[in-house]
């Protein structure tokens, strides 16, 4: 009952929380290794070398990483996706704040905002989450995936999707960042609800069930291998052609608002809520999201002190604030560790990041 509940919820809770820091920090692990590859003058990942291989800092970040995404998965068995899925959002503000202390890539003023907004909005939504898990066995997952509500999603998701790919796609795929990165976030979905499947087949399994019988968890298995090849390539697709600073924000937004929905529906895990938690999971929603935004759209915005109002810049009479306001400018931009480093490489080492999300 209640107590079984709140014990489940913390630990898929804490699970959430270990999958977003080890996730973070294997981003560094595995920069940190390229960047010592480059160093040594070895072929460069963004242009086709594989010598990241032979390094073990890019094989701890691997690591890192799979724990990462393990904690995760299993904190689906535990806790609503609901609250699952926007914590994710805690590995980009990991990630931002180790590099600013191991690689030296300065946080700027409204990054610092950003990583801020981005705790306190995730407190809220933990606090205002819903509570009840729904689903406890296989059986009742196959119940609800017959929902007629979910089934018209699941077709709405679908259809869409391939109309992105074959219609939109090859027309806008280019210019318009959101047509590669709505197909990941639409079946990014439909793979959420897929994990959230297995986990608790899992869970059953271990507690003796005879689930490897059932082909309801085969069926899921499968459809993640789907949606998740498909997800990949398409993330990849964008973070080739734009930024990622831009897809990164873009991304996690849609991704977590198409799994509210999809949970919502399938799990219903709304229905039991009063109005000011639902208030508050979504205030709690769009505060990480203007967190994530600042943190990445302003990433390379130089703050120089002639930014602040006037009664903030008295203290620039003092020799130390005016040789700052010099060098910020530079302080600011995401420098590379190496001089030698230009932009085209940079965006290279970016490309290889993407690749092995």
């Amino acid at each position: 009952g209640g107590a079984a509940m709140g014990t489940g919820f913390y630990a898929g809770l804490g699970l959430a929380l270990a999958s977003s820091a080890f996730i973070g920090t294997s981003f560094i692990l595995k920069k940190k290794g390229l960047l010592r590859l480059s160093r040594r003058g070895r072929t460069r990942a963004g242009q086709g070398g594989h010598a990241y291989l032979q390094e073990w800092l890019w094989w701890a970040g691997l690591l890192c990483m799979g724990v990462g995404e393990a904690a995760n998965f299993a904190a689906y068995a535990f806790a609503p996706a609901t609250l699952v899925t926007p914590l994710g959002a805690l590995s980009v503000l990991v990630s931002a704040v180790l590099s600013s202390t191991f690689l030296n890539e300065q946080l700027n003023v409204h990054g610092k905002i950003g990583c801020l907004l981005s705790i306190l909005g995730s407190t809220v939504m933990v606090i205002h989450a819903p509570q009840e898990e729904e689903v406890s066995s296989l059986e009742s997952m196959a119940e609800k995936l017959k929902d007629p509500g979910f089934i018209v999603f699941a077709v709405c998701v679908l259809v869409s999707s391939l109309l992105l790919i074959f219609v939109a796609g090859p027309r806008y795929g280019q210019s318009n960042v959101l047509v590669y990165v709505l197909v990941c976030s639409a079946i990014g979905s439909l793979s959420v609800s897929c994990v959230k499947g297995l986990g608790i087949a899992l869970k059953e399994l271990f507690s003796g069930k005879p689930v490897l019988k059932e082909p309801l968890g085969w069926v899921l298995l499968v459809c993640l291998v789907i949606c998740i090849s498909v997800q990949i390539n398409y993330l990849n697709k964008a973070l080739d052609i734009f930024n990622t600073s831009v897809v990164t924000p873009v991304y996690y937004v849609l991704f977590t608002t198409s799994v509210m929905m999809c949970s919502a529906i399938l799990f219903k895990e709304w229905q039991h809520m009063v109005l000011d938690n639902i208030i508050g999971t979504i205030s709690g929603f769009l505060t990480i999201v203007s967190g994530i935004f600042l943190l990445h759209a302003f990433r390379d915005m130089p703050f120089t002190p002639d930014l602040l109002p006037l009664f903030l810049q008295q203290g620039r009479t003092d020799p130390r604030a005016s040789w700052r306001s010099a060098d910020r400018h530079q302080a600011c931009q995401h420098q590379p560790l190496l001089p030698s480093e230009d932009k085209s490489s940079q965006s290279a080492e970016e490309e290889e990041e993407g690749e092995n999300m």
